[in-house]
């Protein structure tokens, strides 16, 4: 069974992982700024799903396939950035869309969710940081099945968590800005740029 020192410096992991800026930050901040708080509430359900899986496929041993063929690894790297290139241009085509629009709309808010899911899917370091992680604070004498169990919930639900603080920061920091088309013009700027980044960042570090 996983020691309770080991669950500690694991929990620690995650939160300083958790606080680095990057594309599920990027993603849940502007949907929830730009896109209310249903949405960003919406995006953070898709990115507890998608590390779920990840977490899954890690317990599968399919992480390995990324490492047996860089191939693979690559072509996964590329369509993550391109996706991430789409959510940049997706925010620049929109800067007249009204805020309350989306937030009454059933449909938005199961693509924000989708966008979640999938940035963090299309990301195979994300995969690849469960396959590395995880197997540190496995005790192979112990039940392996319980123990994947105990880390991936401990992994989705902090993460969530801290997702949770991100939605309700932007939303509450918009509500004082939403009246200003400026503000929300140069908020979608910033948004896409980071996107921009994040994809030719995934592109260049290998």
């Amino acid at each position: 069974m996983i020691e309770s020192t080991d669950l500690f410096v694991f929990i620690a992991a995650l939160i300083a992982v958790y606080l680095l800026p990057g594309p599920d930050m990027a993603l849940i901040l502007s949907t929830s700024a730009l896109g209310g708080r249903h949405n960003g509430l919406m995006v953070a359900l898709g990115l507890a799903l998608s590390r779920a899986f990840h977490v899954t496929l890690a317990a599968l041993g399919l992480a390995a396939l990324f490492i047996a063929h860089p191939l693979l690894f690559d072509a996964v790297r590329w369509i993550g950035a391109a996706y991430l290139c789409w959510l940049a241009w997706r925010l620049l085509q929109k800067p007249k869309e009204n805020n309350a629009t989306l937030n009454a709309s059933h449909q938005a808010g199961w693509r924000a969710m989708r966008q979640g899911f999938l940035t963090n899917l299309l990301n195979p370091k994300a995969l690849m940081f469960c396959a590395m992680l995880l197997p540190q604070f496995i005790v192979p004498t112990g039940d392996l099945i319980q123990q994947y169990i105990l880390l991936g919930t401990v992994l989705v639900t902090l993460g969530f968590f801290f997702d949770l603080v991100y939605v309700f920061a932007a939303s509450g920091i918009a509500d004082h800005f939403s009246g200003s088309r400026i503000g929300q013009r140069i908020a979608r700027i910033a948004f896409a740029s980071i996107f921009t980044l994040a994809a030719v960042r995934l592109v260049i570090n290998r």
